[in-house]
């Protein structure tokens, strides 16, 4: 009876530890979140704190962003477009270039992917220019999909889906082929079902980097109504601060699309992120 009580105790004292991390790692959300319903002189004078006074309270900060006078909705469908465009694109290309190498067999393969491993290596700002130039000569400067056209197909999720690839049971490939199925129906009938976690791991890594993404498209776009939200936010802000409350309201709505997607992807993100590392 011992051991059980003392596996009982250490139970609820880890269930405690979690739950106060958990609340010291929810106190800046609730922090911008009560700050979006201040006005600015309060958080310029106080910065973001807990303090609820109800008198200071209101919804005006929200009411200006959706009543007309921005471009938020504009510059939030920006977004949104690109994220899922991106997203969707990376993960297909991606995926197939991951599952190539680790599958198969064909010269150069080792050099393609120590080709990979050294674009992981290489800072995005060392290539800025030379994106910029080979945007600006295909005509995409101040298009969406100049934005996210780039870096479409990027190493790490190539080496991510290279080591998940590498865990899968090559028999049901060669079942498959008995079966009379391509090479392509393999991977879109056979692998990609069995690689679902690892989608959704990349899923939330690629939709979330691609949200928050503000130096590419600040240097490709250039029209208010292209910009994406991140910059468009930025342009609420003058010289004075007086538009820090505004600004604070916007990003409190911009959290909830990454959050929703956590949410539904959650219970395959630590499969896919442990599973992708078993076997190099």
């Amino acid at each position: 009876m011992k051991p059980k009580k003392k596996w009982k105790l250490s139970s609820i004292l880890l269930i405690l530890l979690f739950v106060v991390i958990g609340i010291f790692a929810l106190f800046p959300l609730f922090a911008i979140t009560l700050g979006s319903l201040k006005p600015s002189t309060e958080i310029m004078r106080y910065g973001l704190n807990l303090k609820l006074q109800a008198d200071l309270l209101s919804l005006d900060n929200y009411s200006y962003l959706f009543n007309g006078e921005t471009d938020y909705f504009i510059w939030y469908k920006n977004s949104i477009i690109i994220t899922i465009a991106s997203t969707l694109s990376c993960l297909l290309l991606t995926s197939m270039v991951g599952y190539g190498l680790a599958v198969y067999d064909f010269r150069l393969k080792n050099v393609v992917f120590g080709l990979v491993l050294i674009v992981m290596m290489i800072p995005v700002e060392i290539i800025m220019l030379p994106l910029y130039k080979l945007t600006m000569s295909l005509g995409l400067m101040d298009t969406l999909v100049g934005a996210f056209l780039p870096f479409v197909v990027a190493p790490i999720p190539i080496f991510f889906f290279r080591q998940y690839a590498s865990g899968l049971p090559r028999d049901l490939l060669d079942a498959a082929r008995v079966d009379g199925c391509t090479e392509i129906g393999i991977f879109f009938r056979v692998m990609m079902p069995l690689m679902t976690p690892a989608f959704s791991s990349m899923a939330i890594l690629q939709a979330l980097g691609s949200w928050n993404n503000f130096l590419w498209p600040l240097i490709v776009l250039r029209s208010s109504e292209n910009l994406t939200l991140p910059i468009g936010l930025s342009t609420l802000l003058t010289p004075y601060g007086n538009n820090y409350d505004v600004l604070i309201a916007g990003s409190v709505m911009a959290i909830f699309p990454v959050l929703l997607l956590y949410i539904f992807f959650q219970r395959y993100f630590i499969e896919g992120m442990t599973a992708g590392g078993v076997k190099g």
